[in-house]
């Protein structure tokens, strides 16, 4: 799960600052043109605040800790991302290359922050209410305000023109909700606020190859998964005016047997939703490299399910893994490797400029996520392995 704006910190990268991850930073800032590791180090709180900042700083930190979890040859089945994490999410299962997603986050950020300029907005967070409860509460403010995110039972945000917002308040408390409060933002989104966001956005989406997730993801917009290239720019598109349905995403990730959720970024709010959501499941977050450890104990198997074999190291907690580039470059794969394909260790899977890529592991190839001609970066994911 990879968490969107309002979970950015002050200074969030610099437990990362000596992890091989921290290069990612690097590429991003080539990629938008920005100084994105003055963002994570140096910001504070007032600038990091702001709609063009937060987004790709908070992208960029989020991908810094998938790519250690990467290096640790754990892989996740699924990928979820509430509204900004929706694009981590898609950069995770391969559907998006790492540098069209920064420029694309850059964009989104950009974008999301002029259209707030135009019309101002704001949101507000709705406790102890049911979502057609919150739903009449807007009504009965006669205005501009819309639900924005299910995030959990009895947890809703709703958006709009500002004094709309303090009427649907108002109806709020008088329909038994336990706290009703504004949030400090600065913008409607996920509403019709961002129309002109949406238009700015849809013209960068166009411009970027898309991919077919080799995992699952579920949109925001209908919290259902989608597993074709040609559907993604049209939700991504449509997010931007649609509310973020996370709670029946979280729904309908249990009702298809997951059961262990994994939060990478700064903060813990979305391991919070999931605990409201699913008060079964085994909940984690990734935050500072220390957090590392306890993904591994997390993901270890239970005695009942342990191999009678002896078992060392990494081998001992998954039976997929990653084949990550080496350097940064255009990557071309080799003749003999695809789906099906099986390898040894030393295996050619192929070539990142001149620099050979070859297999740590020996198994069945599942995938090759990278695709031929296109530009990869160092440590980002080439093959997806299951070992034998």
């Amino acid at each position: 799960m990879y968490p969107g704006q309002g979970s950015q910190q002050p200074a969030m990268g610099e437990p990362w600052t000596d992890h091989p991850s921290w290069e990612l930073v690097a590429e991003a800032s080539d990629a938008a043109g920005r100084d994105v590791a003055r963002l994570l180090l140096e910001a504070d709180a007032e600038e990091l605040t702001q709609t063009r900042n937060s987004q790709l700083a908070t992208f960029v930190q989020s991908m810094v800790i998938l790519d250690a979890v990467n290096r640790l040859g754990a892989e996740a089945a699924g990928h979820v991302g509430h509204s900004l994490g929706e694009y981590s999410a898609l950069t995770a299962a391969g559907a998006l290359d790492y540098s069209d997603a920064v420029a694309l986050v850059t964009e989104r950020g950009d974008a999301m922050q002029a259209a707030a300029d135009e019309r101002a907005g704001t949101m507000a967070a709705i406790l102890g209410l049911s979502d057609d409860e919150v739903q009449i509460a807007c009504s009965r403010a006669a205005g501009d305000v819309w639900i924005a995110n299910h995030n959990a039972p009895g947890q809703v945000v709703i958006a709009g023109d500002p004094e709309a917002i303090d009427r649907a308040i108002e109806a709020a408390k008088e329909l038994g909700a336990k706290r009703a409060m504004a949030l400090s933002v600065g913008g409607a989104f996920h509403t019709s606020f961002m129309a002109s966001a949406r238009e700015r956005l849809a013209k960068a989406i166009d411009r970027v190859d898309f991919r077919d997730p080799f995992v699952v993801v579920l949109a925001n917009v209908d919290a259902m998964e989608h597993s074709k290239r040609d559907e993604w720019p049209d939700l991504l598109k449509a997010q931007l005016t649609s509310p973020v349905r996370w709670h029946q995403t979280l729904t309908n990730l249990d009702s298809a047997g997951f059961t262990t959720y994994v939060e990478l970024g700064a903060g813990a709010v979305l391991t919070g939703l999931a605990k409201r959501c699913l008060k079964d499941s085994k909940r984690v977050t990734v935050s500072v490299p220390d957090d590392l450890d306890g993904l591994i104990e997390a993901l270890a198997p239970s005695e009942e399910h342990a191999s009678h074999q002896h078992l060392e190291g990494e081998h001992l907690f998954a039976t997929e893994r990653l084949v990550v580039s080496p350097a940064a470059g255009i990557f071309t794969a080799a003749e003999d490797i695809e789906a099906g394909s099986r390898v040894g260790v030393g295996h050619l899977i192929g070539t990142v400029g001149e620099v050979e890529v070859r297999s740590a592991f020996a198994g069945e190839v599942m995938g090759v996520i990278a695709v031929t001609g296109e530009r990869v970066a160092s440590a980002q994911p080439i093959a997806w392995l299951r070992t034998s």
